[in-house]
């Protein structure tokens, strides 16, 4: 089997996705700002077009449901942004 790759950056942006996320549960303390389940409907628009997510970083998460990472410099970085790669089979 041939596979296709997709890498993509997606961006946890919880008031941009705020209907589905109040729809999805019950966010007794209200909606963090950079939840990673705000990352789930474009996911799930991926996987309708045959894309699996295999890989996914970082995953360090503060308080805000940010992510931290390091830069170049060694410096840490918070950050609401994720590298994803998906793969789905080639088509002929």
């Amino acid at each position: 089997m041939r596979w296709e790759y997709l890498t993509t950056f997606l961006e946890a942006d919880a008031e941009r996705e705020a209907d589905a996320l109040i729809a999805m549960r019950d966010w007794k303390s209200g909606i963090p700002a950079f939840a990673p389940e705000a990352l789930m409907l474009r996911m799930n628009a991926l996987g309708d077009q045959g894309w699996e997510l295999v890989h996914m970083q970082p995953a360090h998460v503060g308080q805000k449901q940010d992510v931290l990472v390091f830069d170049a410099s060694g410096s840490r970085v918070w950050t609401n942004r994720y590298f994803a790669v998906f793969k789905r089979p080639m088509s002929d």
